[in-house]
Order: C-alpha cells, then sequence, then structure tokens
C-alpha cells in the first residue's frame, strides 16, 4: 500500500486548493470545501520525507466521529465523508488562533515549565509540579496559526489586545473549548483512556461560530492509558500514551526538533511500517473497534470518483 502524500484534483466548481501540513483542501464555489487528509505526517511544524499508508484514513474516520458526538455543543463545519480519506464540509471564516487545552503538564508544557518557566500564554503555573501530572483544572494556551513555520504561544489578553479575536467571540472560544474537553474527556474514560491535552480550531459562517477541522485525534490530542497512570506518576515513569508524541521522540532522539540545520533522519520502511501499526493501533483504542484500511489499488482515483457522486447531490 503506498501513502498519499500529495492530490491534484480538479473539480466542478472548484476555486482554490490550499494545501496544508496533512491535508490537501479544495474550495468548491463560495460554499464547499473537500478536506483529504492525506498520509503526510509532520512534527515540530515540519512535514517529514515520507507518508505513513493509511493515516489520512485514520485520521479522517476519528475526526468524523468526534464531530457528530459533540455536534450538540456547537455546530461543525462536516457536511459529509464521502470516502475514507475525505470530509466535505460548509466553508467558514476562520479564526487566526488554535485553541490548545491541556489536562495535565507534558509535552511542550512540560518542556516549558522544566526550564523554569511559570506561565504559560500568560497562564500562570503552580510551583512544585511533575511531569504528567494533572492540572487542577484544565488550562488554556492558545497559539497563534501560522500560514508558514511554527505556530506561536500567545496569551488571551493579547490575542484580545491585537484584534485578533474579538472579546465576545474569545469568550465564546474559551467556552466551548472548555465543554469540548470535557466531552472528549468522558468519551475517553469510557475507553480506558485519559485525554491529556488536545487543540481545537473554530470558524465563523454566517455569524456563527463553527468548530472546524479534526479534532480529538491522535494528530492533534494526546491521550494516556488511564490504567496504571497513577502508579506510573508515583513512580517518575514515562506514561504509556496514543498520540503522535512517540513521533517527536523518534525525531528527539535522532538530534532533530525541527532547529534550522537540523536533518530528518532516515525514515526506512521499517520506521514506516511501525508508525502505521502505532496508528492502527490508536484508532482501535479510540474508536472502541479493529481499524479496516480500505484496500485500492488507485486510492486518487478512488477519492475522485466519490467525491464527484458526492458534489453531484448539492
Amino acid at each position: 500500500m503506498n501513502a498519499i502524500v500529495s492530490t491534484d484534483f480538479h473539480f466542478p466548481g472548484q476555486v482554490s486548493k490550499y494545501t496544508g501540513k496533512v491535508r490537501d483542501v479544495y474550495s468548491i464555489g463560495s460554499d464547499y470545501l473537500i478536506m483529504v487528509a492525506t498520509d503526510r505526517i509532520s512534527a515540530f511544524d515540519v512535514v517529514l520525507p515520507r507518508g505513513i499508508p493509511f493515516k489520512g484514513q485514520v485520521l479522517n474516520q476519528i475526526a468524523s466521529e468526534f464531530l457528530d458526538a459533540t455536534a450538540d455543543i456547537l455546530p461543525n463545519w462536516k457536511i459529509a465523508v464521502p470516502d475514507p480519506m475525505v470530509t466535505v464540509g460548509w466553508r467558514c471564516e476562520p479564526f487566526k488562533v488554535e485553541m490548545v487545552i491541556r489536562g495535565y503538564l507534558t509535552g511542550h508544557a512540560w518542556r516549558e515549565y522544566k526550564a523554569g518557566k511559570r506561565t504559560l500564554c500568560g497562564v500562570p503555573l503552580p510551583d512544585g509540579m511533575v511531569e504528567n501530572q494533572a492540572f487542577p483544572e484544565p488550562v488554556i494556551t492558545p497559539t497563534t496559526k501560522a500560514t508558514e513555520g511554527h505556530d506561536e504561544d500567545i496569551s488571551r489578553e493579547e490575542i484580545i489586545a491585537r484584534g485578533i479575536v474579538s472579546r465576545e467571540d474569545y469568550e465564546q472560544l474559551e467556552a466551548y473549548t472548555r465543554a469540548l474537553f470535557r466531552r472528549g474527556t468522558e468519551i475517553a474514560a469510557g475507553k480506558g483512556l485519559i485525554l491529556v491535552d488536545t487543540k481545537y480550531e473554530f470558524g465563523k459562517r454566517d455569524g456563527r461560530i463553527f468548530l472546524m477541522d479534526e479534532i480529538h485525534t491522535p494528530d492533534s490530542s494526546r491521550y494516556f492509558y488511564a490504567d496504571g497512570y497513577a502508579e506510573r506518576l508515583a513512580r517518575g515513569e514515562h506514561q504509556r500514551q496514543l498520540s503522535k508524541e512517540f513521533v517527536r521522540e523518534w525525531l528527539m532522539q535522532n538530534g532533530f526538533q525541527g532547529k534550522e540545520g537540523q536533518q530528518v533522519p532516515e525514515m526506512t520502511d521499517e520506521i514506516v511500517a511501525g508508525i502505521t501499526d502505532r496508528y492502527a493501533e490508536l484508532f482501535r483504542q479510540i474508536a472502541g473497534r479493529p481499524f479496516e484500511g480500505a484496500e485500492c489499488d488507485d486510492v486518487p482515483a478512488r477519492i475522485e470518483k466519490n467525491i464527484n457522486s458526492f458534489l453531484q447531490t448539492l
């Protein structure tokens, strides 16, 4: 199975194509977006040189299920999933921030904390915490949404002061972020998992705020296994986790953190196959059922056919 790392479709009514780190987004007229979840993989805001077979399908299907499971909290952009790697949805005007929410001190937050910082995005952090410890309550640490390069931490006050988001809208984004995280936490707990941290993207359509893009996937979120969490924390051991962090850790062990002059280590067939297996396991744990890869001799042709068939129904 070859990884799908790029697409070049031309659909009826198509007005533009945007290539993100992982997704290829086609605009249809002024109302619709076609989002193709490719098999590209990124880490430290760098797209790695090889794709991961079936990764796009894993992300697309998890995101689709969580969009459905949170649609009572706020409207979202999803209209349909005409192909395992594709979501078609409403075009929204995106807010230029990503709403990151963290329930536990890990990852980027831990690296900052270990370096001595006691505020993150303007949020004060308690002294005396250890890696992977739960915050007294989840903290929201937004980032700017960079079109190129690295996203950057930013505070609530700066977002409002710079007019990136109005105060009224930002307060609503925070409320939605906390509600979505609570729902995600409840769903994860039912599967023996802890939703550690995640990010949400929002936009506006006809004056209403919509949830956009993917949610609660292993690319946008981090999960711990609940079983053994407290014991590992007490012993100062690494947590068993479900996320893309294992890819970041492999890169760091091989001297790469996305910094200038650093080279991505060689991604051998064995490494790529191992990452595919991990994503299948992520799906099984998060979705609660085995992953079934959509085998196909010509995946781009399948995607194009399925999208064109769906577009005829709009």
